[in-house]
């Protein structure tokens, strides 16, 4: 006995000692570390990074970007059954613990001693906040030390409820949601309170590895985990059999949500953004910044939407090319499979729907399940434009809605093209679509893609003839020509599109039917040099054009963005305004940072608005009002919008006269081997461009010109925009004088004479009475690149 009680005496003699030496080395290691520990009080000041937002000129929203999305709560806002299931997942005993589960660190231990790995195990909520809150996520013994010291500071300063709301706020749960109702918008798209009891233990189930079993990217793990949080809630009492069976049956169906825009305007919000990064950096991201652009969401929505019908109208033009893809036989095994696949593919554009084939029927119809869209079937006349094409259970084809029938067959368009409208006034952008469906390739195509223009440039060229002294009535000769070229060592013999010649005619009737041989000439006798010079009255880079003669037949480069500003200085008289997109930049507390000097920013007068030392640059392009520049004389401006006007009338715009408007002005555009398609166009109040083509370059096919592949897109969105609004024609300016041209060309001394035609000149384009000397048939050879065929 006595033995025994000398054991007893010396372990426990040993015991204490090891009791004190630990708790001296703690207590130690504490004191090492604690002057490194942020203080507690420092964890209530949660962090809320207001958004990046984008809106349209009305204040709708178009965009929202932002590093991490927040939305806090208080604990009393936070519902029951969510408390629940992140204490029954990560930390049953927080009520008991003071912020160190000693049972929980046993474990980890273990784990530690038999596999000799190092994990997580043991972490308590209130350690979980301190980490990912104070500290790195290294897996290492000081990093766990540290860990534990501050989550027992936290526990000494905090009582449980603070500790709870600073977790569920501030614990990261994927997808750059931070908190459980940045987390529940952001899977689900609805708000914590109501959430069904199997979408709340997805959410508890996310902090040991939201990377990797979030049910956006990997709903199979997140299954497997939710089921595990479910099964610990019944464990706890946190939910009833009978809500356990019902929550385990259900199938995991999450979707990543974005903030809900009201303006379809990616393109312009991607820019605005890259915009205030290049001013702010990722700061941008958590100021809470408000950027309000210059977009009219009616305009934008009519662009959108034209755009679109126009490339599948293109598309449908040119054949179908089957089935998109083909679920396999696990994913056409029952509903909630086929409805995940086609969630998977994803709708195209806002307008091509996914649907799977079940079955075809003898008599022609088709019948599809189109997911959330339910089953449907097409009729044999939706399926027509694609030649009677032969599917096959399990084939993924895509339908759309269409006037003529509820669902139409459509396919995603592999051409693709923009659409770009301006104030030509001021140059404010109102609407841009850069492409069919911006999540499938943000590629700007309205501002970054640089293509030949065709002759849609040529009245850049016959605008600078006018200044020369040549008048809209001038006679040009259309008749074959050729130049020897030493650098092909061969002759360019230019050709016509039509292949035919005119002869003599009138300057204006050779820019309505697009001749190309007269354009030449013309360019010939004005001087490509100066010409070239002058291309900067137009806001063009002259080193993206040939300085030859196949200058004017738009063998050089524009953007759609550059073309239609250009076309800009036609519309406002003479004055070339630079594009921009931002008409003013607040803080979320309303500081004014950036106003742009125009009068639609400005709801008091515009006088030193802030922000004029800033550059608003995408880094490709300065997107930023500047005050307009007298680059022509308003006369001349005032003609081309004339001669333009005459396009529509009688030359290769006359699809527009379908509008019904006399004030509508524009010209076509159509490259070699019809690899780009052109109309812009414009009245007194707008001006727009619409562009068609590959981004590859590839052929469009035989006919696709400017008037059959652009302007019914351009047509469109006029029609949409212009249907309530009355006429607008550009104004006659003051230096224009009505003159009378007799049959042979010159002046008539009275300009009532009946045997004159009436027109208004610029001084310099006076003929002299009896003879006209304005212009010549300009027959001189010169050199020049040859060029390729256009239209």
């Amino acid at each position: 006995m006595h033995r025994i009680v000398k054991l007893v005496t010396a372990l426990a003699a040993v015991t204490l000692t090891l009791v004190i030496a630990g708790s001296a080395a703690l207590l130690g290691l504490y004191a090492y570390y604690a002057p490194t520990l942020p203080e507690a009080e420092a964890v209530r000041e949660v962090r809320l990074q207001t958004p990046l937002q984008i809106r349209a000129a009305d204040g709708s929203l178009m965009g929202e970007f932002a590093d991490e999305r927040r939305i806090p709560l208080e604990i009393d806002e936070i519902p029951e059954p969510v408390i629940q299931a992140f204490l029954a997942a990560e930390d049953e005993r927080f009520f008991q613990h003071p912020g160190i589960d000693v049972f929980g660190l046993a474990r980890a231990a273990v784990n530690l001693v038999s596999t000799g790995e190092k994990t997580q195990g043991g972490s308590t909520i209130t350690m979980q906040l301190a980490r990912n809150i104070f500290l790195t996520r290294d897996r290492t013994y000081e990093r766990k030390l540290r860990e534990i010291f501050l989550a027992v500071r936290l526990e000494q300063e905090l009582d449980k409820e603070e500790i709870l709301e600073l977790y569920l706020n501030k614990i990261y749960l994927g997808q750059r949601a931070y908190g459980v109702e940045a987390a529940s918008r952001v899977y689900f798209g609805r708000s914590l309170d109501e959430l069904e009891i199997d979408e709340i233990a997805i959410l508890a189930a996310l902090p040991k590895a939201p990377s990797t079993t979030n049910p956006v990217t990997s709903p199979e793990r997140a299954r497997i985990r939710r089921d595990y949080v479910l099964g610990r809630m019944l464990d706890t009492g946190a939910i009833s059999t009978e809500e356990y069976e019902r929550a385990i049956e259900r199938p995991v169906a999450s979707e990543r949500h974005t903030a809900q825009t009201e303006v379809d305007a990616h393109w312009v919000a991607e820019d605005a953004r890259r915009i205030v990064v290049n001013l702010w950096g990722d700061e941008a991201y958590r100021r809470g910044l408000q950027v309000h652009t210059t977009i009219d969401p009616g305009h934008q929505e009519a662009a959108n939407q034209a755009l679109r019908e126009g490339l599948l109208e293109y598309d449908e033009r040119h054949g179908y090319r089957g089935p998109e893809t083909r679920l396999s036989e696990e994913q056409m095994a029952s509903a909630d499979s086929r409805e995940r696949a086609l969630r998977a593919i994803g709708v195209h554009g806002r307008l091509l729907y996914p649907v799977v084939v079940m079955e075809t029927g003898e008599d022609g119809h088709v019948r599809v399940d189109g997911g959330r869209i339910g089953e449907l079937e097409l009729e044999p006349e939706s399926l027509e434009w694609a030649d009677t094409p032969v599917f096959e259970r399990g084939d993924v084809i895509r339908i759309r809605p269409h006037d003529t029938a509820p669902w139409r067959l459509a396919q995603k368009p592999e051409v693709t093209g923009s659409l770009i409208a301006q104030a030509p006034q001021d140059g404010a952008i109102l609407a841009l679509a850069g492409g069919f469906d911006f999540f499938e390739n943000h590629y700007n195509r309205a501002v970054q893609a640089r293509r030949q223009p065709g002759s849609a440039f040529k009245p850049l060229v016959y605008a600078l003839a006018l200044r020369e002294g040549y008048r809209p009535g001038s006679t040009l000769v259309d008749a074959p020509m050729v130049f020897d070229d030493p650098a092909l060592g061969a002759e360019w013999r230019p050709q016509n599109y039509s292949r035919q010649f005119q002869g003599d005619t009138p300057m204006r009737s050779a820019l309505a039917h697009s001749r190309n041989l007269a354009s030449i000439r013309l360019l010939d006798n004005i001087g490509v040099e100066s010409t070239h010079d002058q291309l900067t009255r137009f806001g063009l880079d002259p080193e993206r054009q040939p300085r030859n003669l196949s200058m004017v037949l738009g063998t050089g480069e524009v953007t759609p963005l550059q073309l239609n500003n250009a076309y800009g200085v036609f519309a406002s008289g003479g004055r070339l305004n630079s594009p921009w997109i931002i008409s003013r930049i607040e803080t979320v507390d309303g500081e004014l940072l950036y106003q742009a000097p125009a009068e639609r920013s400005c709801e008091t007068p515009c006088e030193n608005p802030p922000g004029q030392d800033l550059t608003l640059s995408t880094g490709e392009a300065v997107l930023q009002h500047r005050d307009p520049a007298p680059v022509m004389e308003p006369g001349v401006a005032w003609q081309m919008g004339q001669m333009l006007r005459h396009v529509i009338e009688a030359g290769t715009g006359r699809r527009a006269q379908a509008l019904g408007r006399s004030d509508l002005a524009g010209k076509t555009g159509t490259t070699n081997s019809y690899r780009d398609a052109w109309f812009a166009g414009f009245n007194d109040d707008l001006v727009a461009t619409s562009w068609i083509g590959f981004d590859d370059n590839r052929e469009l096919g035989r006919r696709e010109s400017g008037g059959r592949a652009a302007l019914p897109i351009w047509t469109r969105f006029m029609s949409n925009v212009l249907a309530d609004a009355e006429e607008s024609p550009l104004e006659r300016p003051d230096d224009l004088v009505r003159v009378g041209i007799l049959p042979d060309g010159g002046r008539a001394s009275d300009p009532n004479d009946g045997r004159a035609t009436t027109e208004w000149l610029l001084p310099q384009q006076m003929p002299e009475r009896g003879r006209d000397t304005g212009g010549g048939d300009g027959d001189r050879n010169g050199s020049a690149q040859q060029p390729e065929s256009v239209f």
